[in-house]
């Protein structure tokens, strides 16, 4: 096996030391899954996607999760009525995959300080309170199994998308 040799600033070693804990005394293969999960990362961002953060679980904080992927988003859809709101976000994966985050609200108060004609119409000063709700992730493999799950606008808005890259390098 090859020998590398890695130079760590005095500042940095509690830092080495840690990690080299973490991962049962083998600093190696810490070393190594840092730098794969970095490699990724960069490689993803050279390529158009970015990393995506998303909470998912119910209520507030600590029983709500945070999940990380590599993507790049397709669509947003928003269904709301004078109680509630379902919030369907579409992403590619850097592997190809569909992720579909949805965020449902249980309640929330709609006010305007309007009246009349402009209340109906949305116009003027409006605010929203929203209690904690929860919200799924789920990855699906084709566009026909997305289909399924979301919104038929949201559907034909991103169908004609999935396969443009999610950059593409112009030669100008």
């Amino acid at each position: 096996m090859p020998n590398k040799t890695i130079y760590v600033s005095d500042s940095d070693l509690p830092l080495y030391t840690r990690a080299q804990e973490l991962a049962g005394g083998n600093l190696s293969k810490a070393i190594a899954k840092a730098l794969k999960r970095y490699v990724d990362a960069e490689e993803g961002l050279l390529e158009g996607y970015k990393e995506i953060t998303v909470r998912v679980g119910k209520g507030p904080g600590g029983q709500r999760q945070r999940q990380r992927f590599m993507g790049v988003q397709l669509g947003e859809h928003v269904w709301s009525n004078d109680k509630k709101a379902v919030i369907y976000r579409v992403y590619r994966t850097r592997t190809g995959k569909f992720a579909l985050h949805i965020e449902r609200t249980p309640d929330y108060v709609h006010l305007t300080n309007e009246t009349g004609w402009r209340k109906m119409l949305g116009l003027g000063e409006q605010s929203y309170s929203l209690d904690t709700g929860e919200a799924t992730l789920e990855v699906v493999e084709t566009l026909a199994q997305l289909k399924e799950k979301i919104p038929a606008q949201l559907y034909d808005m991103i169908a004609g998308n999935t396969e443009a890259p999610a950059v593409l390098d112009l030669d100008i």
